[in-house]
Protein backbone atom coordinates (compact mmCIF):
# COMPACT_ATOMS: atom_id res chain seq x y z
CA UNK A 1 0.00 0.00 0.00
CA UNK A 2 1.30 3.62 -0.89
CA UNK A 3 -1.18 6.22 -0.28
CA UNK A 4 0.91 9.77 -0.98
CA UNK A 5 -1.93 11.38 0.25
CA UNK A 6 -1.98 10.57 3.84
CA UNK A 7 0.51 13.46 5.42
CA UNK A 8 1.77 15.03 8.46
CA UNK A 9 4.92 14.88 10.53
CA UNK A 10 6.49 11.72 12.66
CA UNK A 11 9.08 12.43 15.12
CA UNK A 12 10.92 9.20 15.54
CA UNK A 13 13.05 9.31 18.58
CA UNK A 14 16.51 6.63 17.67
CA UNK A 15 17.83 5.45 14.46
CA UNK A 16 18.52 1.92 15.23
CA UNK A 17 15.99 -1.08 13.48
CA UNK A 18 13.07 0.10 14.88
CA UNK A 19 12.80 3.79 14.26
CA UNK A 20 14.67 3.35 10.79
CA UNK A 21 12.24 1.01 9.93
CA UNK A 22 9.71 3.09 10.77
CA UNK A 23 10.92 5.86 9.07
CA UNK A 24 11.63 3.76 5.50
CA UNK A 25 8.09 2.76 5.61
CA UNK A 26 6.60 6.26 5.61
CA UNK A 27 8.64 7.73 3.25
CA UNK A 28 8.19 4.65 0.99
CA UNK A 29 4.40 4.51 1.44
CA UNK A 30 2.63 7.80 2.43
CA UNK A 31 3.12 11.17 2.56
CA UNK A 32 4.03 11.50 6.20
CA UNK A 33 7.63 13.04 6.57
CA UNK A 34 9.39 11.50 9.37
CA UNK A 35 12.23 13.31 11.33
CA UNK A 36 14.42 10.87 13.19
CA UNK A 37 16.37 12.16 16.44
CA UNK A 38 19.49 10.17 16.92
CA UNK A 39 21.76 10.87 20.53
CA UNK A 40 24.86 8.81 18.85
CA UNK A 41 27.04 9.78 15.95
CA UNK A 42 26.23 6.92 14.06
CA UNK A 43 23.09 4.85 12.88
CA UNK A 44 21.96 1.08 13.53
CA UNK A 45 21.72 1.57 17.85
CA UNK A 46 22.72 -1.72 18.98
CA UNK A 47 22.48 -3.29 15.37
CA UNK A 48 25.68 -0.72 14.39
CA UNK A 49 28.87 -1.42 13.06
CA UNK A 50 31.79 -0.37 14.76
CA UNK A 51 35.02 0.27 12.39
CA UNK A 52 38.33 0.68 14.20
CA UNK A 53 41.07 0.96 11.39
CA UNK A 54 38.97 -1.11 9.07
CA UNK A 55 38.37 -4.10 11.13
CA UNK A 56 34.89 -4.04 11.62
CA UNK A 57 32.82 -5.30 14.90
CA UNK A 58 29.79 -6.08 15.14
CA UNK A 59 28.02 -5.33 18.71
CA UNK A 60 26.67 -8.09 20.48
CA UNK A 61 26.15 -9.80 16.64
CA UNK A 62 23.36 -10.12 14.67
CA UNK A 63 22.38 -12.82 12.27
CA UNK A 64 19.82 -11.59 9.99
CA UNK A 65 17.12 -14.47 10.15
CA UNK A 66 13.53 -14.07 10.71
CA UNK A 67 10.74 -16.27 10.78
CA UNK A 68 8.49 -13.17 9.17
CA UNK A 69 8.69 -13.09 5.92
CA UNK A 70 8.09 -9.80 5.79
CA UNK A 71 11.15 -9.14 7.31
CA UNK A 72 13.15 -11.37 5.18
CA UNK A 73 11.62 -9.75 2.22
CA UNK A 74 12.37 -6.23 3.71
CA UNK A 75 15.76 -7.03 4.01
CA UNK A 76 16.47 -8.36 0.65
CA UNK A 77 15.27 -5.32 -0.93
CA UNK A 78 17.07 -2.94 0.73
CA UNK A 79 20.37 -5.09 0.19
CA UNK A 80 20.84 -8.10 -2.83
CA UNK A 81 21.60 -11.37 -1.85
CA UNK A 82 24.93 -13.36 -2.48
CA UNK A 83 24.38 -15.50 -5.88
CA UNK A 84 25.45 -18.90 -4.20
CA UNK A 85 25.96 -22.24 -5.76
CA UNK A 86 25.19 -25.06 -3.03
CA UNK A 87 26.52 -28.17 -4.43
CA UNK A 88 24.41 -30.19 -2.04
CA UNK A 89 21.04 -28.80 -3.34
CA UNK A 90 19.48 -25.36 -4.36
CA UNK A 91 19.40 -23.11 -2.11
CA UNK A 92 15.99 -20.54 -1.57
CA UNK A 93 14.30 -18.24 0.54
CA UNK A 94 10.38 -18.60 0.93
CA UNK A 95 8.12 -16.02 1.32
CA UNK A 96 4.10 -16.47 1.89
CA UNK A 97 4.59 -19.89 0.46
CA UNK A 98 6.46 -18.61 -2.83
CA UNK A 99 9.96 -19.83 -3.24
CA UNK A 100 13.26 -17.30 -4.69
CA UNK A 101 16.10 -18.73 -6.09
CA UNK A 102 19.24 -17.87 -5.70
CA UNK A 103 21.38 -20.84 -6.76
CA UNK A 104 21.92 -19.31 -10.34
CA UNK A 105 24.87 -16.74 -9.91
CA UNK A 106 23.34 -14.60 -12.50
CA UNK A 107 20.74 -13.64 -9.97
CA UNK A 108 22.35 -12.64 -7.23
CA UNK A 109 25.38 -9.75 -6.29
CA UNK A 110 28.88 -11.19 -6.26
CA UNK A 111 30.52 -9.81 -2.78
CA UNK A 112 33.58 -9.89 -4.77
CA UNK A 113 32.47 -7.19 -7.08
CA UNK A 114 29.92 -4.97 -5.03
CA UNK A 115 30.04 -4.16 -1.13
CA UNK A 116 26.01 -4.13 -1.20
CA UNK A 117 25.38 -7.68 -1.05
CA UNK A 118 23.88 -9.69 1.77
CA UNK A 119 26.07 -12.48 2.01
CA UNK A 120 24.50 -16.41 3.04
CA UNK A 121 26.65 -17.71 5.83
CA UNK A 122 27.25 -21.08 7.91
CA UNK A 123 25.79 -20.78 11.70
CA UNK A 124 28.36 -22.24 13.84
CA UNK A 125 28.50 -21.67 17.72
CA UNK A 126 29.60 -24.33 20.49
CA UNK A 127 30.30 -24.03 24.33
CA UNK A 128 33.36 -23.95 26.13
CA UNK A 129 33.31 -26.11 29.16
CA UNK A 130 36.13 -27.63 30.59
CA UNK A 131 38.78 -26.30 28.01
CA UNK A 132 36.78 -28.59 25.58
CA UNK A 133 34.11 -27.98 22.62
CA UNK A 134 30.19 -28.79 23.13
CA UNK A 135 28.17 -28.12 20.22
CA UNK A 136 25.30 -25.27 20.91
CA UNK A 137 22.56 -26.19 21.52
CA UNK A 138 23.94 -29.54 23.25
CA UNK A 139 23.34 -32.37 21.06
CA UNK A 140 22.87 -35.99 22.48
CA UNK A 141 26.02 -36.94 20.19
CA UNK A 142 28.70 -39.57 21.27
CA UNK A 143 31.07 -36.76 21.63
CA UNK A 144 29.04 -34.94 24.11
CA UNK A 145 28.60 -37.93 26.59
CA UNK A 146 32.43 -38.32 25.95
CA UNK A 147 33.31 -34.90 26.37
CA UNK A 148 31.24 -34.47 29.91
CA UNK A 149 32.14 -38.18 31.01
CA UNK A 150 30.18 -40.93 31.67
CA UNK A 151 28.80 -39.77 35.74
CA UNK A 152 27.62 -36.59 34.42
CA UNK A 153 26.02 -37.94 31.77
CA UNK A 154 24.24 -40.47 33.81
CA UNK A 155 23.15 -37.59 36.08
CA UNK A 156 22.17 -35.35 33.19
CA UNK A 157 19.84 -38.23 32.12
CA UNK A 158 18.32 -39.27 35.37
CA UNK A 159 17.80 -35.30 36.38
CA UNK A 160 15.84 -35.00 32.86
CA UNK A 161 13.94 -37.99 33.23
CA UNK A 162 12.98 -36.50 37.32
CA UNK A 163 11.61 -33.06 35.65
CA UNK A 164 9.81 -34.94 32.89
CA UNK A 165 7.86 -36.84 35.47
CA UNK A 166 7.85 -34.36 38.18
CA UNK A 167 8.03 -30.89 37.15
CA UNK A 168 8.31 -27.37 39.08
CA UNK A 169 4.93 -25.87 39.46
CA UNK A 170 4.19 -22.67 39.61
CA UNK A 171 7.16 -21.82 36.94
CA UNK A 172 7.97 -18.47 38.82
CA UNK A 173 11.46 -18.00 37.64
CA UNK A 174 14.26 -18.72 34.83
CA UNK A 175 15.39 -21.56 37.16
CA UNK A 176 12.17 -23.07 37.31
CA UNK A 177 11.36 -23.14 33.17
CA UNK A 178 14.63 -24.19 32.47
CA UNK A 179 14.76 -27.23 34.73
CA UNK A 180 11.49 -28.10 33.55
CA UNK A 181 12.86 -28.72 30.25
CA UNK A 182 16.31 -30.28 30.66
CA UNK A 183 16.29 -30.92 34.18
CA UNK A 184 18.58 -29.75 37.16
CA UNK A 185 21.71 -31.63 35.97
CA UNK A 186 21.74 -29.82 32.88
CA UNK A 187 20.56 -26.71 33.85
CA UNK A 188 24.14 -26.33 36.60
CA UNK A 189 25.83 -27.91 34.01
CA UNK A 190 24.79 -25.27 31.18
CA UNK A 191 22.39 -22.66 31.67
CA UNK A 192 23.29 -21.50 35.23
CA UNK A 193 26.69 -20.14 35.60
CA UNK A 194 26.38 -18.57 32.18
CA UNK A 195 23.15 -16.73 32.60
CA UNK A 196 24.11 -15.31 35.38
CA UNK A 197 27.09 -14.34 34.07
CA UNK A 198 24.85 -12.84 31.42
CA UNK A 199 22.72 -10.55 33.95
CA UNK A 200 24.65 -10.54 37.43
CA UNK A 201 21.69 -12.25 39.06
CA UNK A 202 20.87 -15.54 40.34
CA UNK A 203 18.00 -17.14 38.03
CA UNK A 204 15.68 -17.41 40.92
CA UNK A 205 15.76 -13.69 40.70
CA UNK A 206 14.98 -13.67 36.48
CA UNK A 207 11.13 -14.22 36.44
CA UNK A 208 10.20 -17.38 34.02
CA UNK A 209 8.70 -15.21 31.10
CA UNK A 210 12.69 -14.26 29.84
CA UNK A 211 12.84 -18.16 29.30
CA UNK A 212 9.38 -17.89 27.16
CA UNK A 213 10.60 -15.04 25.06
CA UNK A 214 13.90 -15.84 24.48
CA UNK A 215 13.88 -19.99 24.42
CA UNK A 216 10.83 -21.16 23.80
CA UNK A 217 10.12 -24.15 21.89
CA UNK A 218 13.51 -25.15 22.90
CA UNK A 219 13.80 -28.39 24.65
CA UNK A 220 15.66 -31.62 24.58
CA UNK A 221 12.69 -33.00 22.52
CA UNK A 222 13.09 -29.83 20.15
CA UNK A 223 17.01 -31.31 19.99
CA UNK A 224 15.91 -34.64 19.15
CA UNK A 225 13.28 -33.53 16.34
CA UNK A 226 15.73 -31.68 14.58
CA UNK A 227 18.26 -34.13 14.90
CA UNK A 228 15.86 -36.41 13.29
CA UNK A 229 15.17 -33.92 10.60
CA UNK A 230 18.64 -33.60 9.12
CA UNK A 231 18.71 -36.97 8.41
CA UNK A 232 15.84 -36.58 5.59
CA UNK A 233 17.10 -34.64 2.37
CA UNK A 234 15.71 -31.61 1.32
CA UNK A 235 15.57 -28.57 -0.45
CA UNK A 236 17.98 -25.99 1.79
CA UNK A 237 15.70 -23.29 2.96
CA UNK A 238 17.72 -20.13 4.55
CA UNK A 239 13.81 -18.64 5.53
CA UNK A 240 14.01 -22.20 7.78
CA UNK A 241 10.36 -21.44 9.18
CA UNK A 242 9.73 -25.35 11.14
CA UNK A 243 13.07 -24.33 13.21
CA UNK A 244 14.08 -22.91 16.54
CA UNK A 245 15.62 -19.21 16.38
CA UNK A 246 18.57 -21.56 18.10
CA UNK A 247 19.09 -24.07 15.92
CA UNK A 248 19.24 -22.24 12.84
CA UNK A 249 22.19 -23.18 10.52
CA UNK A 250 22.54 -20.51 7.84
CA UNK A 251 21.65 -17.13 7.79
CA UNK A 252 21.90 -13.66 5.61
CA UNK A 253 24.73 -11.21 6.50
CA UNK A 254 25.20 -7.75 5.04
CA UNK A 255 29.24 -8.01 3.65
CA UNK A 256 30.26 -4.99 6.09
CA UNK A 257 28.00 -6.40 9.35
CA UNK A 258 24.08 -4.71 10.38
CA UNK A 259 25.06 -1.32 10.35
CA UNK A 260 25.90 -1.40 6.96
CA UNK A 261 22.30 -2.15 5.93
CA UNK A 262 21.20 0.25 8.11
CA UNK A 263 23.11 3.21 6.98
CA UNK A 264 21.73 2.26 3.67
CA UNK A 265 18.37 2.20 5.13
CA UNK A 266 19.28 6.15 6.96
CA UNK A 267 20.81 6.92 3.46
CA UNK A 268 17.22 6.07 1.42
CA UNK A 269 15.28 7.99 3.72
CA UNK A 270 16.97 11.32 3.42
CA UNK A 271 17.26 11.10 -0.01
CA UNK A 272 12.81 10.69 -0.29
CA UNK A 273 13.08 13.48 1.94
CA UNK A 274 12.98 12.45 5.30
CA UNK A 275 15.27 14.34 7.77
CA UNK A 276 18.01 12.60 10.47
CA UNK A 277 19.50 14.79 12.92
CA UNK A 278 22.29 12.83 14.57
CA UNK A 279 24.19 13.49 18.22
CA UNK A 280 20.69 15.27 19.20
CA UNK A 281 19.52 14.25 22.27
CA UNK A 282 15.89 14.11 23.48
CA UNK A 283 15.21 16.13 27.09
CA UNK A 284 11.96 16.87 27.18
CA UNK A 285 8.78 15.18 25.67
CA UNK A 286 5.22 17.57 25.55
CA UNK A 287 1.87 16.57 26.37
CA UNK A 288 -1.65 17.93 26.71
CA UNK A 289 -2.48 14.27 28.56
CA UNK A 290 -3.84 12.65 25.99
CA UNK A 291 -1.66 13.18 23.24
CA UNK A 292 2.20 14.36 22.64
CA UNK A 293 2.26 17.79 20.37
CA UNK A 294 6.10 18.20 20.95
CA UNK A 295 9.62 17.49 21.75
CA UNK A 296 12.90 19.25 23.41
CA UNK A 297 16.33 18.31 21.41
CA UNK A 298 19.87 19.49 22.37
CA UNK A 299 22.46 19.19 20.25
CA UNK A 300 26.14 18.47 20.11
CA UNK A 301 26.58 22.31 20.80
CA UNK A 302 24.70 22.57 23.77
CA UNK A 303 21.54 24.33 22.10
CA UNK A 304 18.00 23.66 22.09
CA UNK A 305 15.18 23.58 19.89
CA UNK A 306 11.38 22.39 20.23
CA UNK A 307 9.87 20.50 17.22
CA UNK A 308 5.84 19.60 16.64
CA UNK A 309 4.77 16.41 15.19
CA UNK A 310 1.73 14.50 14.38
CA UNK A 311 2.83 11.14 15.25
CA UNK A 312 5.74 10.62 17.83
CA UNK A 313 7.64 6.73 17.95
CA UNK A 314 10.06 6.27 20.97
CA UNK A 315 12.53 4.00 21.08
CA UNK A 316 15.02 5.50 23.69
CA UNK A 317 14.91 3.63 26.96
CA UNK A 318 11.59 3.40 28.41
CA UNK A 319 13.31 5.05 32.33
CA UNK A 320 14.73 7.88 29.76
CA UNK A 321 11.35 8.96 28.16
CA UNK A 322 9.23 8.52 31.34
CA UNK A 323 11.65 10.94 32.97
CA UNK A 324 11.26 13.86 30.07
CA UNK A 325 7.43 13.79 30.12
CA UNK A 326 6.07 17.26 31.04
CA UNK A 327 3.88 17.58 32.70
CA UNK A 328 5.32 14.45 34.89
CA UNK A 329 3.64 11.12 35.30
CA UNK A 330 2.00 10.66 38.50
CA UNK A 331 4.27 9.49 41.43
CA UNK A 332 3.41 6.06 41.23
CA UNK A 333 4.17 5.64 37.40
CA UNK A 334 7.27 7.44 37.70
CA UNK A 335 8.60 5.01 40.53
CA UNK A 336 7.60 1.79 38.45
CA UNK A 337 9.93 3.48 35.77
CA UNK A 338 12.34 4.31 37.64
CA UNK A 339 13.05 1.02 38.80
CA UNK A 340 13.75 -1.15 35.45
CA UNK A 341 16.87 -2.13 35.35
CA UNK A 342 19.12 -2.68 32.27
CA UNK A 343 22.44 -4.75 31.39
CA UNK A 344 25.29 -3.27 29.98
CA UNK A 345 27.57 -4.87 27.48
CA UNK A 346 31.49 -4.17 26.64
CA UNK A 347 33.01 -5.73 23.52
CA UNK A 348 37.01 -5.88 23.59
CA UNK A 349 38.18 -6.24 19.85
CA UNK A 350 41.52 -8.14 19.87
CA UNK A 351 43.26 -8.47 16.53
CA UNK A 352 45.66 -11.81 16.26
CA UNK A 353 47.99 -13.53 14.62
CA UNK A 354 47.19 -16.18 15.27
CA UNK A 355 45.01 -18.64 17.68
CA UNK A 356 46.09 -21.22 20.19
CA UNK A 357 42.60 -23.00 20.64
CA UNK A 358 41.70 -26.19 19.59
CA UNK A 359 45.54 -27.20 17.90
CA UNK A 360 46.00 -23.94 16.84
CA UNK A 361 44.84 -21.74 13.75
CA UNK A 362 46.21 -18.90 11.34
CA UNK A 363 43.61 -17.00 9.37
CA UNK A 364 43.71 -19.68 6.74
CA UNK A 365 43.16 -22.38 8.68
CA UNK A 366 40.15 -20.42 10.67
CA UNK A 367 37.30 -21.65 9.40
CA UNK A 368 38.46 -25.35 8.94
CA UNK A 369 39.74 -25.81 12.65
CA UNK A 370 37.63 -22.78 14.53
CA UNK A 371 34.32 -22.15 12.14
CA UNK A 372 32.63 -20.81 14.91
CA UNK A 373 30.48 -17.25 14.72
CA UNK A 374 30.46 -17.43 18.65
CA UNK A 375 32.16 -19.43 21.21
CA UNK A 376 29.86 -19.33 24.49
CA UNK A 377 32.27 -19.53 27.17
CA UNK A 378 30.86 -21.37 30.46
CA UNK A 379 33.96 -21.72 31.91
CA UNK A 380 33.80 -20.03 35.52
CA UNK A 381 36.98 -18.69 36.25
CA UNK A 382 36.89 -15.78 33.48
CA UNK A 383 34.67 -12.66 33.35
CA UNK A 384 34.56 -13.03 29.64
CA UNK A 385 30.98 -14.64 28.03
CA UNK A 386 31.09 -14.95 24.36
CA UNK A 387 33.79 -14.96 21.81
CA UNK A 388 33.17 -13.72 18.54
CA UNK A 389 35.32 -14.66 15.50
CA UNK A 390 34.53 -11.81 13.10
CA UNK A 391 36.10 -13.57 9.79
CA UNK A 392 33.78 -16.64 10.53
CA UNK A 393 30.58 -13.94 10.51
CA UNK A 394 32.02 -12.03 7.14
CA UNK A 395 35.52 -12.46 6.08
CA UNK A 396 35.50 -8.49 4.89
CA UNK A 397 35.34 -7.32 8.57
CA UNK A 398 38.31 -7.98 8.70
CA UNK A 399 41.41 -5.52 6.97
CA UNK A 400 43.94 -7.75 6.17
CA UNK A 401 42.87 -11.01 5.26
CA UNK A 402 45.97 -12.63 7.19
CA UNK A 403 44.59 -11.10 10.56
CA UNK A 404 41.93 -13.11 12.59
CA UNK A 405 39.93 -10.12 14.19
CA UNK A 406 37.65 -11.25 17.69
CA UNK A 407 35.40 -9.60 20.29
CA UNK A 408 35.22 -10.75 23.97
CA UNK A 409 32.39 -9.89 25.35
CA UNK A 410 31.60 -8.50 28.52
CA UNK A 411 28.33 -8.48 30.39
CA UNK A 412 28.59 -5.42 33.31
CA UNK A 413 26.32 -3.15 35.36
CA UNK A 414 27.24 0.30 33.92
CA UNK A 415 29.66 2.28 36.75
CA UNK A 416 30.58 -1.60 37.93
CA UNK A 417 34.24 -2.27 38.11
CA UNK A 418 34.67 -3.60 34.68
CA UNK A 419 32.65 -0.78 33.07
CA UNK A 420 35.06 1.93 35.17
CA UNK A 421 38.37 0.02 34.04
CA UNK A 422 40.25 2.50 32.07
CA UNK A 423 40.52 0.80 28.29
CA UNK A 424 44.37 -0.04 28.47
CA UNK A 425 44.14 -2.37 31.66
CA UNK A 426 40.77 -3.86 30.43
CA UNK A 427 42.70 -4.82 27.27
CA UNK A 428 45.55 -6.01 29.06
CA UNK A 429 42.57 -8.12 31.41
CA UNK A 430 40.72 -9.51 28.33
CA UNK A 431 44.52 -10.89 26.50
CA UNK A 432 45.18 -12.30 29.84
CA UNK A 433 41.69 -14.32 29.93
CA UNK A 434 42.30 -15.38 26.50
CA UNK A 435 45.60 -16.88 27.38
CA UNK A 436 43.91 -18.40 29.82
CA UNK A 437 41.52 -20.08 28.49
CA UNK A 438 43.94 -21.45 25.95
CA UNK A 439 42.44 -19.08 23.07
CA UNK A 440 45.76 -17.25 22.33
CA UNK A 441 49.33 -16.14 23.52
CA UNK A 442 49.60 -12.25 24.29
CA UNK A 443 52.77 -12.51 22.16
CA UNK A 444 50.48 -12.44 19.10
CA UNK A 445 48.46 -9.45 20.05
CA UNK A 446 48.85 -6.79 17.27
CA UNK A 447 45.78 -4.35 18.81
CA UNK A 448 43.17 -4.04 20.14
CA UNK A 449 39.89 -1.43 21.03
CA UNK A 450 36.92 -1.29 23.40
CA UNK A 451 33.63 -0.54 23.23
CA UNK A 452 30.91 0.37 25.73
CA UNK A 453 27.54 0.13 24.98
CA UNK A 454 24.55 0.74 27.97
CA UNK A 455 21.42 -0.79 28.07
CA UNK A 456 22.02 -3.08 25.51
CA UNK A 457 19.84 -5.38 27.15
CA UNK A 458 16.46 -4.41 29.02
CA UNK A 459 16.22 -6.62 32.03
CA UNK A 460 13.31 -8.63 33.78
CA UNK A 461 13.98 -7.77 37.20
CA UNK A 462 13.78 -4.30 39.22
CA UNK A 463 9.96 -3.33 38.96
CA UNK A 464 9.59 -4.97 35.60
CA UNK A 465 6.66 -7.55 37.34
CA UNK A 466 4.80 -4.03 37.58
CA UNK A 467 5.65 -2.85 34.09
CA UNK A 468 1.64 -2.65 32.75
CA UNK A 469 0.74 -0.16 35.00
CA UNK A 470 3.71 2.01 32.83
CA UNK A 471 2.09 0.53 29.75
CA UNK A 472 -1.37 1.75 30.76
CA UNK A 473 -0.13 4.76 31.34
CA UNK A 474 1.60 5.39 27.89
CA UNK A 475 -1.85 4.13 26.19
CA UNK A 476 -3.44 6.85 27.01
CA UNK A 477 -1.32 9.27 24.73
CA UNK A 478 -2.81 8.27 20.77
CA UNK A 479 -0.39 9.68 18.95
CA UNK A 480 2.76 7.96 20.82
CA UNK A 481 4.14 4.50 19.75
CA UNK A 482 6.45 2.88 21.45
CA UNK A 483 8.35 0.49 19.28
CA UNK A 484 12.06 -1.64 19.25
CA UNK A 485 14.37 -3.15 22.17
CA UNK A 486 14.21 -0.30 24.52
CA UNK A 487 11.24 1.40 23.52
CA UNK A 488 9.17 -1.28 24.93
CA UNK A 489 11.52 -2.47 27.53
CA UNK A 490 11.40 -5.69 25.86
CA UNK A 491 14.54 -8.30 24.82
CA UNK A 492 13.59 -8.09 21.33
CA UNK A 493 15.65 -9.33 18.24
CA UNK A 494 16.27 -7.14 15.41
CA UNK A 495 13.83 -8.26 13.54
CA UNK A 496 10.90 -8.14 15.71
CA UNK A 497 12.03 -4.37 17.01
CA UNK A 498 11.35 -3.82 12.99
CA UNK A 499 7.97 -5.05 12.97
CA UNK A 500 6.69 -3.59 16.11
CA UNK A 501 7.73 -0.76 13.83
CA UNK A 502 5.92 -2.17 10.84
CA UNK A 503 3.05 -2.62 12.78
CA UNK A 504 2.51 0.84 13.90
CA UNK A 505 2.76 2.66 10.39
CA UNK A 506 0.84 0.13 9.47
CA UNK A 507 -2.71 1.03 11.87
CA UNK A 508 -1.25 4.95 11.24
CA UNK A 509 -2.28 4.34 7.26
CA UNK A 510 -5.06 1.97 7.84
CA UNK A 511 -6.47 4.46 10.49
CA UNK A 512 -6.75 1.49 13.24
CA UNK A 513 -4.98 1.58 16.96
CA UNK A 514 -2.57 -1.52 16.23
CA UNK A 515 -0.80 -0.46 19.07
CA UNK A 516 -2.06 -3.38 20.92
CA UNK A 517 -0.73 -5.45 18.63
CA UNK A 518 2.86 -4.19 19.21
CA UNK A 519 2.95 -6.02 22.61
CA UNK A 520 1.40 -9.57 21.02
CA UNK A 521 4.71 -9.62 18.47
CA UNK A 522 6.90 -11.92 20.77
CA UNK A 523 10.75 -12.47 20.50
CA UNK A 524 10.82 -15.93 19.30
CA UNK A 525 7.35 -15.86 17.76
CA UNK A 526 6.16 -16.09 14.20
CA UNK A 527 4.18 -13.31 13.91
CA UNK A 528 0.53 -13.90 13.10
CA UNK A 529 0.76 -14.94 9.04
CA UNK A 530 -2.97 -14.06 8.54
CA UNK A 531 -2.38 -10.54 9.15
CA UNK A 532 1.21 -10.39 7.58
CA UNK A 533 -0.47 -11.71 4.29
CA UNK A 534 -3.00 -8.74 4.44
CA UNK A 535 -0.09 -6.44 4.33
CA UNK A 536 0.93 -5.28 0.84
CA UNK A 537 4.57 -6.58 -0.13
CA UNK A 538 7.34 -3.71 0.11
CA UNK A 539 8.10 -1.67 -2.85
CA UNK A 540 11.94 -2.16 -4.12
CA UNK A 541 14.61 -0.05 -2.33
CA UNK A 542 15.88 2.24 -4.58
Amino acid sequence: MTDTAITGTAIIIGAGPAGLTAAHEFVTRSGIKPIVIEADAQVGGISRTVNYKGNRIDIGGHRFFSKSDRVMDWWANILPLQSVHDDASSLTISYQNKHRSIDNPAGGADPAQTDDVMLVRPRVSRILYLRKFFDYPIKFSLATLAGLGLWRSIKIFFSYAKARALPIRPERSLRDFIINRFGAELYATFFRDYTEKVWGVPCEDIPAEWGAQRIKGLSITALVKNALRKLKPGRADIAQRGVETSLIERFLYPKHGPGQLWEKVAAGITARGGELHMQNRVTRIHHDGSRVTAIDVRDAGGATRTIKGDYFFSTMPVRDLLQGLTPPAPAAVQSVSDGLTYRDFITVGVLLKRLTLNGGATAETLYDRIPDNWIYVQEPDVKVGRIQIFNNWSPYLVANPADIWIGLEYFVNEGDGLWSMPDADLTRFAVEELARLGVSDPADVKDAVVVRTPKAYPAYFGSYDRFDEVRAYMDRFTNLFLVGRNGMHRYNNQDHSMLTAMVAVDGILSGQDTRAELWDINTEQEYHEAKTQETPRQPKAA
